[in-house]
């Protein structure tokens, strides 16, 4: 495919309602919409780096940079043949991985396009629907965040995440299990605790949990390994697994026992694939995270989840769970078995509404092939 010009928009779209974590609070999300014209086509990718390095040291503001200056120029005006290539190319550019992984999403988009099939289908999906469930961030107080998963749950979320961090995670979890005793709930901490929180998180043991994600430090592995062995609930890595060989090393440490995959955080949707395989060949169920994304990331990880491995549900969920109005024609509903309908058409499935990406865009740039 010869790159013929790259289109970076910078936007800012409000969400419906807050979303906090450990590491912070968003009323809007920002990201990097990417739009690579190749030979007649369009195809359209989405960096997930938002404004702060909250979850990680990647910022729209970084993201910008590393793709203007460095990523563009080794695919501007090149014959770029697929994902492998362009890993490629970008194998001299450390880190990075959610800028990357924005442009490889844009290419497969392309490929899909090109050979009119569906991501599912160049994936080797098996999945015409995929489970997922809904995140709801740190709430006022635990009656509050009870409230709210009623609400999710009444609207056909038949699976919870809670975020949790010191203060708010025994009360806040029991809350909820106490109210909702068969409800498949799970618990993310985005690396809050340390070693020395056992002793306060092991209560979490004793509310039939599906998981407790990412307890410790982003970029630890092995404490992890000494935590799982305390508990009988499964630990879930995500922050720490950057690349499919970071998930090797989760799965021969016995650091985990399930893996949450982000095709931002491993640096596209080929590493995605690559981190499933591992974990399928090992036995590790997989699940597929979420950024926030805009209806195009939303469609790239519903097309990644149909893969045979992502058999816990993903933190995908309806659009309107957080924009009111998106940047794509198509908005993604949940239908009544607490499932998302994998898109069919070519590429992504989706279509970009224009007017809607120019009202959220904070900045443009394009660049053209001499």
């Amino acid at each position: 495919m010869k790159i013929d010009s790259v289109t970076l928009n910078h936007v800012r779209m409000p969400l419906v309602s807050p979303f906090e974590t450990s590491f912070g609070r968003e009323v809007d999300r920002e990201c990097v919409i990417i739009t690579i014209q190749s030979e007649g086509l369009t195809g359209y990718g989405e960096c997930v780096a938002t404004r702060d390095p909250g979850y990680n040291y990647e910022t729209t503001g970084t993201a910008i940079h590393i793709l203007k200056d460095f990523i563009i120029p080794l695919i501007l005006g090149q014959d770029v043949k697929d994902a492998d290539d362009f890993q490629q190319r970008v194998l001299g550019i450390r880190g990075h991985s959610l800028a990357k992984a924005g442009v490889e999403m844009a290419l497969w988009d392309l490929l899909g396009k090109r050979e009119n099939k569906s991501l599912k289908e160049l994936f080797g999906g098996v999945r015409e629907k995929v489970e997922v469930g809904v995140s709801i961030g740190i709430q006022e107080s635990a009656s509050s965040l009870v409230r709210s998963a009623a609400d999710y749950i009444a609207q056909g979320y038949k699976r919870v995440k809670i975020k949790i961090k010191p203060g708010r995670d025994i009360e806040d979890a029991s809350a909820v299990r106490k109210e909702f005793p068969d409800l498949r709930l799970q618990v993310d901490a985005n690396s809050a605790y340390t070693l020395d929180d056992i002793k306060i998180l092991k209560p979490l043991d004793k509310l039939n949990l599906l998981l407790i994600e990412q307890p410790l430090f982003e970029d630890d592995i092995w404490d992890h390994h000494k935590l799982q062995a305390e508990f009988s609930t499964p630990i879930c890595l995500d922050e720490s697994i950057l690349s499919p060989r970071h998930a090797r090393y989760a799965i021969e440490m016995k650091a985990c026992r399930v893996i949450n995959i982000k095709a931002g955080r491993l640096g596209g949707l080929s590493q995605g694939i690559m981190t499933h395989d591992i974990c399928r060949e090992n036995n590790l169920p997989v699940w597929c995270g979420g950024m926030l994304e805009t209806g195009i990331g939303r469609a790239s990880n519903i097309a990644l989840a149909s893969l045979p491995n992502f058999v816990l549900p993903g933190d995908i969920s309806a659009s309107d769970r957080y924009y009111a109005q998106d940047i794509t024609n198509e908005r993604f509903t949940l239908n009544d078995d607490s499932t998302i309908s994998v898109p069919q058409g070519a590429g992504l499935g989706v279509t970009i509404n224009e007017e809607a990406l120019k009202k959220y865009s904070l900045a443009s740039l394009q660049f053209h092939k001499k």
